[in-house]
């Protein structure tokens, strides 16, 4: 027999926005129990790029994505939250009384009061390019990601791709790996100018190889070990680079599976919320993060946590809609079992 959880606020996604969203909650009394599709809690942060510095939170000049996950899950981590990894949300039913039944891949679900949408762009995976065999050397030779960018020391690497990570990942290993060249298939980078700036002085010094504007056509190896990639250009001129590792980061494949069948107002990958209250079309269903939007939306991390302030007491007075809820800020109400004894010394 399938187990049922209970809850105040099931909170979909475990990504910055989510775990911050376990500290809001708490502060108000409300207990939460937190799903993700992936096997580690961090989102994007941990999934894509644990080792990017991020310069836009409040208080951090700088600080890199696992660091920030790991801060918010200390955060989160007086408020007990009950984490259910690896699992997909599969279905949503709701009873008389407006509290939720969430269900989840694993056939287990969650009785709740109120659901947060957290999920970021959906639940996604890597955009893969279609080279026959790469799935033998994923996770080995092959990467959509980093997660320990010492595993590249004194190798050879090729990064595809042309965003901001693709750009952000050759500035950060050059000084690591024995050798890095860049593929991409335009001329132009869609990356922080800066950061793209930055990229092009290393072109010009010789320190980082470009292939511009050439494209992926297959990869040579012992699988899962690789030696060589072929690539094309525009003229159809083959070349072979000799790789150890071949890092690929063409964006993300978003879906927002179940989501979509909740009655919400979608626009395309998006949840329609009111930014007030966080609340989308549906009453006692909130959304915060890259998955809501609405006019002006700025996808920030430090929007997505002031959206996830907003839900969490919104949904207090939905929860509880004979309680009053007397705002309180943390310094006056303090932390369980961090400053449980909020008064001043007497002595």
């Amino acid at each position: 027999m399938s187990k049922r959880y209970e809850t105040d606020v099931v909170i979909i996604g475990a990504g910055p926005v989510g775990l911050f969203a376990v500290f809001q909650c708490g502060m108000l009394g409300l207990r939460t129990h937190v799903i993700d599709a992936l096997p580690e809690i961090g989102g994007q942060c941990t999934a894509l790029y644990p080792e990017k510095p991020i310069y836009d939170i409040a208080g951090y000049p700088s600080i890199l994505a696992g660091n920030l996950i790991d801060n918010l899950v200390s955060q989160a981590a007086p408020f007990d939250p009950q984490y259910h990894l690896n699992e997909n949300v599969t279905g949503l039913s709701q009873e008389s009384d407006q509290s939720f039944y969430v269900e989840m891949s694993s056939g287990q679900s969650i009785h709740c009061k109120a659901v947060f949408i957290a999920a970021g762009p959906g639940a996604f995976g890597p955009n893969k390019p279609p080279l026959e065999g790469i799935d033998d050397f994923e996770n080995t030779s092959v990467h959509y990601m980093v997660r320990d960018k010492s595993k590249f020391a004194g190798k050879d690497i090729m990064i595809a791709g042309g965003g901001d990570s693709a750009v952000d990942w050759a500035l950060s290993l050059v000084d690591v790996a024995k050798s890095v060249c860049v593929v991409h298939r335009r001329d132009k980078f869609r990356a922080a100018p800066e950061s793209v700036a930055k990229l092009q002085d290393l072109f010009t010094q010789g320190r980082i190889q470009r292939y511009i504007p050439s494209q992926l056509k297959s990869i040579q190896g012992q699988a899962p070990y690789l030696n060589a990639v072929q690539i094309v250009d525009m003229e159809g001129q083959a070349q072979t680079v000799t790789v150890d590792h071949l890092l690929c980061f063409y964006g993300l494949i978003q879906n927002l599976g179940a989501i979509r069948e909740w009655d919400l107002q979608i626009d395309g990958f998006h949840v329609v919320i009111d930014p007030t209250t966080g609340k989308t079309s549906r009453d006692g269903i909130y959304a915060m993060g890259d998955i809501a939007t609405y006019p002006n939306k700025l996808k920030l991390i430090a929007t997505g946590f002031a959206e996830t302030a907003q839900a969490a007491h919104h949904a207090y007075g939905y929860i509880y809609p004979d309680q009053a809820l007397h705002f309180e800020h943390s310094t006056t109400k303090g932390i369980p079992g961090l400053n449980d004894d909020t008064s001043e010394s007497k002595g």
